[in-house]
């Protein structure tokens, strides 16, 4: 028998204090009426607003204040289902992925307007004011909640928990609202400081996207490479009249990969670079025991097959260290033979002209002709490539600080959670 700190108690989904309470799902929150328009039925712009199941995924938090907007509207006439409240909670009912089962966010923000909820969600009510404002969207996104629904979820490919199974979850409740407001207030400080990074974080990368276009086109020069020239057109736009437009096949050598299916291993040593490894930034990796197609420091590696308008067809991963990275079939290495290697990264990732090749219906799968045909403009000096790179790669280094700050702060909200909604620690 497992023994059970003095002023805490087992209960059926594990230990809570003594002064908490479990109380059914349905004794708390009661079902209203949802739509089930589909995104073709609906538009940009209308009446009423429609909470679609894709936005509550999306949500990092568990709150949302619908004065920041939502993108799908329905007329008058097709709004015959209950509005949404200030406070309600909109969970939905389906997941591509246990992590997102029954993801709830509460809503806030309605003002004067009109909302419904949408296909593939629930509509929860707090029927007696049991619970305090922000707590109700915290409590059903808590691990004790959601392992219950993990119990109960059912799917092969898509996982949800119906509205029969919902009933039989049960939420380990503070004694007070007052203690309930005191854990909604402390996690939604550190949501609010997770919230301005995320600002924050896209404002520069935003800033950056736009250095690039002015950087990487000559249009606007750093300093002391600015002397005065004029531009001439040409087939990339206007660039400097001293800058020029080469091939790829002019700049790089080009390295195709080689499957490595035969050699994953989940303790090898060395990274198998594949297309999720470059899409994901290297934070999905697969391993190998052995280092069969090598990249070296330098090298810029390109993925050259994704599915029809895909996000990963051209995303290039550079290369910072050697005998570490074997490169997988359908990526390929190039190697830059005498111009700036991270010049040529900036410049050759997602590249509009390899995105071209993507006709949204059928996978697209770039030959090694087409990867060495880009035409990229070049400054007439490696001095000012490297100064090109660096000015981009400072600005990297400056999102890449935000957001290990952010994630610093979402590690900060994980162990808060665990705390405050078991009643480990207590605010009041």
């Amino acid at each position: 028998m497992e023994l059970v700190e003095a002023g805490f108690k087992m209960t059926d989904v594990g230990v809570i204090p003594e002064d908490w309470e479990l109380i059914p799902f349905d004794t708390i929150f009661s079902f209203h009426s949802t739509s089930n328009y589909s995104k073709a039925e609906m538009s940009d712009e209308g009446d009423v607003g429609c909470i679609h199941y894709g936005l509550i995924h999306a949500i990092p938090n568990t709150q949302y204040n619908l004065k920041n907007g939502i993108k799908y509207y329905v007329s008058t006439e097709q709004a015959t289902y209950e509005f949404v409240r200030n406070g309600d909670v909109i969970m939905v009912d389906a997941s591509e992925d246990l992590e997102g089962i029954n993801k709830s966010v509460e809503v806030s923000g309605i003002g004067d307007k009109k909302f419904i909820s949408g296909l593939h969600t629930f509509l929860l009510r707090d029927k007696n004011k049991s619970l305090a404002d922000n707590f109700r969207g915290i409590i059903l996104n808590s691990q004790m909640v959601k392992y219950q629904m993990l119990q109960l979820a059912v799917g092969m490919k898509v996982f949800g928990v119906s509205k029969t199974q919902l009933i039989k979850v049960k939420l380990p409740l503070p004694p007070t609202l007052t203690e309930q407001k005191a854990i909604a207030t402390a996690l939604s400080d550190v949501d609010a400081l997770i919230s301005s990074l995320d600002k924050l974080i896209e404002k520069k990368k935003k800033i950056k996207q736009g250095s690039m276009q002015e950087l990487l086109t000559g249009k606007t020069r750093l300093a002391r490479f600015d002397n005065g020239v004029g531009y001439k057109m040409t087939e990339v736009g206007r660039i400097p009249s001293e800058w020029e437009v080469l091939k790829l096949d002019k700049i790089v050598k080009f390295i195709n990969g080689i499957a490595h299916e035969k050699l994953i291993s989940d303790r090898g040593d060395y990274v198998v670079v594949n297309s999720k490894f470059i899409s994901s930034g290297g934070a999905v990796i697969k391993n190998c025991d052995e280092l069969l197609n090598p990249a070296f420091e330098g090298d810029i590696l390109m993925v050259m097959s994704d599915v029809p308008n895909g996000r990963a067809i051209a995303k290039c991963y550079f290369v910072e260290t050697d005998n570490l990275y074997s490169v997988n079939q359908r990526i390929c290495r190039l190697s830059a033979i005498s111009s700036n290697s991270k010049f040529l990264f900036y410049q050759l990732d997602r590249n509009p002209f390899y995105i071209q090749f993507d006709d949204g219906v059928k996978q697209t799968n770039l030959r090694k002709s087409e990867v060495l045909s880009c035409p990229i403009p070049l400054p007439p000096t490696l001095t000012e490539q490297k100064a090109i790179a660096t000015a981009l790669n400072d600005m990297d280094s400056e999102i890449k600080e935000f957001e290990t700050k952010r994630d610093k702060y979402k590690q900060i909200k994980q162990g808060m959670m665990q705390e405050l909604l078991t009643g480990k620690t207590r605010l009041v």
